[in-house]
Formats: C-alpha cells, structure tokens, sequence
C-alpha cells in the first residue's frame, strides 16, 4: 500500500513468492508461479486485472517496470525517436499504465528495487474468480434456444469441454478445418493436431463462419465474444470452452499468448487500418464511445440556469472586447 513518502510497504509473503523473469521480451509473460496476497486486497491488484484485460494480457510487468526507469531517462534526454521498435512497443504499455494506476510514476522513482518487484508481483496477480463464474454461464451461452447439448456439459466441471464435445470443439475448431470431417476431429481429440496460436478458432467469426476467400469477413464479430467481453477479455475465451481448469498463458491446448499476440498485431498494423475501423464501428454498437445525440438541460433545472448565466457572462465579454 502507498505511504504518504510515496513508498509502498512491502509484503514479505508475496516477495517470498514471486519469481523472477529473464525474458529479453517485456511483452511476453512465460511461466510464473501465482504470488500470495492476502483476503484484503491491494489496489493495485485490481489497477493490475483493468490492464491485462484492457491493455496487454501478457506482459512481464517487473520486466517492463525496470525497463520503463530506464527508457523515460533516454526518452527524456534524446526522444522517443532514438528507441527501438520493440522499445516504443513497452514504452508505450507502460504510458497506459501510469494511467491507469494513479502516481504510480512517482511511487517507482522513490521506491528501493525490491519495492519495485512487490508493485510489479500485486499488478501481475491474475484473479481466477471470473473464470470460475463465465464457466457456468458459457455453457448457456452456447446452448441453442430451447435446446439442450448433448452430451450434457456439467456446469463446474471442465472435464469432456474442448474437442472432446461436439459442440465445444466446433466453435474451437480452427478456421480453414473442416469439424465434420472425421480424421480431422479425431486427431483434434488426440491432440495429433496440434493448434498454433494464429490458427484462430471459429467462434472469433459471426456465425461461426469462416470466408477462405475473404478471412475479414465477419472476423472478431462473434455474438459469444460479445457476451465473452463483458466479463473479461477475448484472450481468455479459448480457455473456457477447453478442459483446461484455469486461464493460463502456457496453455498447450489453445497456445493463448500467440493467440492473442497474433490478433493484436492484426489489429495495429497499419496497413489494416481501414478493415479495423470497420471493425471498430461493429463493436461501438455494443460498447458506444460517445453519443451524437446532446442531451439538453431540463426546463428550469439547476443546470439550465448555469447554462443561461454562462451564456450572459459570455456575452458581456464579447461586448466589453468590441467596444
């Protein structure tokens, strides 16, 4: 927790814990072990789950943290155009988070290094709690209307989900396979096949349709990734519709952190900016940045008042300047 000095004290049992990372990539996570952190929970746990989901969902944040010290004396003293690619890619994870977590900046330039890996540890905590409810409520998701799926799916169980069920592995069957094909479900169900990250499952498209000629067609418009990005963020769909039992980044299975890197770099190449901005009208129908429709005042509110003696005052100006 922060001190008035700008410190943040420093929990023994998550510095005991945590391990520490020797990738040369900021923006991949790797392995890592969950450190412990008590019922009372810290702020920046959550400050920390609001930038995985939103930000980066994979992101070595001690890594980016001590890079990030680094990198603002460079950039300050030659510019951000003297960093790498690889380097403005962290900086620029990082810039999100300063805004997201409030005076974090501060915090880090008055803290000692392992104060430093104990903000790093509570931001990089990855709560389990959303994936044990979105496993009961994908379930009615996927579910036909008046209909029920058969074999039957046990709400809390994750044993017989991913290509061990009919309806499960087709909306995890990668596009450009064909489901109904019998050796092709069976060596999915062997793991024969083996998926790679950028293979992407089906139900990423509308209809769960996928347009070899066209793979923009309706890509990233699933109505289940709409219900999925309520509650989380799309990187961690493949991990409810498998067995697997918990959201994680060495997930055989779906490879979850190429999937997602691999959708994130579609997403900011700029040579796809015109499919993304169509992409981003779909989704503003769901999730609306603005609206062009300006409410005005209610007659005789408190508001319309202020609006009118704004506008006297406003008009004065503009007189007392012209004359």
């Amino acid at each position: 927790m922060p001190h008035d000095n700008g410190h943040f004290d420093v929990d023994q049992d998550v510095l005991s814990s945590g391990t520490k990372h020797s990738q040369s990539n900021v923006l991949q996570l790797g392995p890592r072990k969950r450190p412990y952190v008590a019922n009372n929970v810290d702020p920046l746990v959550h400050h920390g789950c609001h930038f995985s989901c939103v930000i980066h969902a994979f992101c070595n944040v001690q890594a980016l943290l001590t890079n990030a010290i680094l990198l603002m004396s460079e950039v300050e003293e030659r510019g951000l155009e003297t960093l790498t690619q690889d380097e403005r890619k962290e900086y620029s994870a990082f810039q999100e988070l300063l805004k997201i977590v409030p005076k974090l900046e501060d915090h880090l330039m008055s803290s000692s290094e392992e104060d430093v890996m104990t903000i790093a540890e509570l931001v990089m905590v990855l709560g389990p709690d959303d994936m044990k409810s979105m496993k009961a409520a994908v379930i009615d998701w996927i579910t036909p209307k008046g209909q029920t799926l058969s074999p039957h799916i046990p709400r809390n169980v994750k044993m017989g989900w991913g290509f061990h069920h009919e309806c499960t592995g087709a909306l995890l069957c990668p596009a450009g396979y064909e489901w109904e094909d019998i050796e092709i479900r069976a060596k999915l169900h062997s793991s024969q096949l083996q998926v790679a990250g950028d293979q992407w499952p089906l139900f990423l498209y509308a209809g769960y349709s996928y347009d070899v000629e066209d793979p923009w067609n309706s890509l990233l418009r699933s109505t289940l990734l709409v219900y999925k990005h309520i509650f989380t963020s799309p990187s961690s769909a493949c991990s409810v519709l498998t067995s697997a039992q918990v959201f994680s980044c060495t997930d055989l299975v779906t490879d979850s952190e190429q999937f997602y890197n691999s959708i994130m770099e579609l997403l900011k190449d700029p040579d796809e900016i015109d499919e993304v901005e169509l992409l981003m009208g779909w989704w503003n129908q769901y999730f609306p940045l603005y609206t062009e429709n300006k409410c005005l005042p209610s007659k005789n509110s408190a508001l319309a008042r202020i609006c009118q003696k704004q506008a006297k005052r406003k008009a004065s100006a503009t007189i007392t300047e012209n004359e």
